[in-house]
């Protein structure tokens, strides 16, 4: 009969992203994971199978807390800023968990029009938000959208790493110059 688990699986996944949260990625080990719940990592494993489904875990976890903040953005008016504001709002309110899924390296460097579908299982729903909301075709909204993305991940970036603040006010208003400009040179190269 295999031991009686000392943690529940929810214990275990939640005090890994504490640490992630805290201290970054590369922080998560099971020594440290068995020091946050006061414990040796032994009983970690006796309902994980190892440190890899620990960490696939936790990434799902900042996932799921990542998809709460885009449906918040999509639920504004417009949803495309919404979602613009809410990335950058996850980077500043969980900037570890920023880092971890839109800031590491990739082994595959993908082309510039496939980024998004793969570092975004949202992407879906945001591009039908720029179609959508502004009756464009699906070629401009995708170029509309990926413009928008490297500037928003930059603004994103830079507050993930503490490199400088923005107010609300700063961000709303740079957000919309920029779109502004973009759709409208957009909707030019459409006539």
């Amino acid at each position: 009969m295999p031991p009686k688990a000392k943690f529940t699986k929810e214990e275990i996944i939640e005090a890994a992203l504490e640490i992630v949260r805290n201290e970054g990625f590369a922080a998560l080990t099971a020594r440290a994971l068995g020091a946050r719940l006061g414990s040796s990592a032994r009983p970690i494993f006796t309902v994980f199978q190892g440190m890899d489904e620990i960490r696939q875990a936790v990434v799902d976890k900042a996932k799921a807390l990542y998809r709460e903040y885009i449906k918040r953005g999509l639920s504004d008016t417009p949803a495309f800023k919404g979602v613009g504001t809410q990335y950058i709002l996850f980077s500043i309110h969980e900037p570890k968990l920023f880092q971890l899924l839109f800031m590491k390296e990739h082994d595959d460097v993908p082309e510039l029009s496939a980024v998004l579908p793969i570092i975004d299982e949202n992407y879906e729903a945001i591009l039908s938000s720029v179609r959508d909301g502004y009756n464009l075709s699906h070629e401009t909204a995708e170029k509309l959208y990926r413009h928008l993305w490297i500037y928003t991940h930059g603004i994103a970036a830079l507050c993930a790493t503490k490199m400088c603040r923005f107010t609300g006010e700063e961000i709303s208003v740079m957000m919309t110059e920029v779109f502004i400009s973009l759709l409208n040179r957009l909707k030019e190269a459409e006539i």
